[in-house]
């Protein structure tokens, strides 16, 4: 098996041959961060998913990133290195249950985050990422009655930061769940210069404690954009490796986490994106598989929330 450099040169060799286009969240690994055309937070790669000419989209990230890429492209074909890269939110919300508990709520438009599946999309009214779920939720009017789902979390953290109750569907993600709030508070109490960063998934315990909470995209550039030199950073480490290339010199330290990891030794880290290797990178190129399919009528209904996100999602004239 082709190691170090002759991976990347197979990579780079089998991208031209397929016309293909590689798509990376912040949260892999670094090796397959620097492979990618593109890297960015779900809104960024659902963007740049809609606008690419490739023919192949291998996308390196989990299984309801890909989904929503196909379901943008139907006629192109999308490749996840590993189908073993779900999503532990995505997974909290059944298409069955959450139908069910939509009906209690005739009246309620649905404002789904972007972490589910085409299932779950087809039963929204509008799709949202962390990047944008202010403006989007802000979109209504005041009296609509809305229900937001799968994250409980980010739910309840827009519901305070707009002032809005909202019916919350009770998901959450694995990873942004594990920060400790007494650990997070002795870290700062030793750390006094840091400048805690923390993602919305975040439980509202760790969000109290943040000087800045935002979408992936978000929290890069608050680190790159911040006059201070250290920072306490509570979400999935991957995104350290850009944030390093993007702020040298700058401290990043992991928020503490509940105990300690029997298993890895970082509960911080998506065990679903660490599914992904540059391996299987080279491997969905060369095969076309695992190969993404969303049948029909279930993309064209997953579809329509998604282009309501995107328009928007677009920048107001000033």
């Amino acid at each position: 098996m082709a190691t170090g450099p002759d991976l990347f040169d197979e990579i780079e060799a089998l991208k031209k041959e397929r016309n293909a286009i590689i798509l990376a969240h912040y949260y892999q690994d670094p090796d397959i961060q620097e492979v990618a055309d593109f890297i960015g937070d779900s809104l960024q790669l659902a963007q740049k998913a809609q606008g690419t000419t490739a023919d192949v989209i291998c996308f390196a990230g989990v299984h309801f990133m890909a989904e929503t890429a196909k379901i943008l492209n139907p006629g192109k074909t999308v490749v996840i290195p590993s189908l073993e890269a779900g999503c532990s939110l995505a997974d909290s919300c059944p298409p069955d249950a959450f139908a069910a508990f939509k009906s209690l709520h005739p009246n309620a438009k649905v404002v789904t985050y972007i972490n589910c599946s085409a299932g779950i999309k087809a039963l929204s009214d509008v799709i949202v990422t962390s990047s944008n779920a202010e403006k989007i939720v802000n979109a209504f009017p005041p009296d609509q009655e809305l229900i937001f789902a799968p994250d409980r979390n980010l739910g309840a953290y827009l519901s305070e930061k707009l002032g809005r109750d909202m019916i919350l569907w009770d998901g959450s993600c694995i990873v942004h769940e594990q920060f400790s709030e007494r650990k997070l508070v002795q870290m700062k109490v030793r750390n006094p210069d840091a400048e805690v960063i923390a993602h919305p998934e975040c439980e509202a315990s760790v969000l109290r404690h943040a000087d800045f909470v935002g979408s992936t995209s978000a929290l890069l550039a608050r680190v790159r954009g911040s006059e201070r030199r250290k920072f306490i950073v509570a979400t999935e480490p991957g995104i350290f490796h850009e944030m390093q290339k993007a702020s040298p010199g700058k401290d990043l330290m992991e928020a503490p986490i509940h105990g300690s990891c029997p298993t890895t030794g970082a509960c911080n880290e998506c065990p679903h994106m660490k599914k992904n290797t540059l391996e299987l990178v080279r491997d969905s190129l060369r095969d076309l598989s695992p190969a993404i399919e969303v049948p029909e009528p279930l993309r064209s209904r997953a579809l329509q929330p998604i282009l309501r996100m995107l328009e928007l999602s677009r920048p107001t004239a000033a």
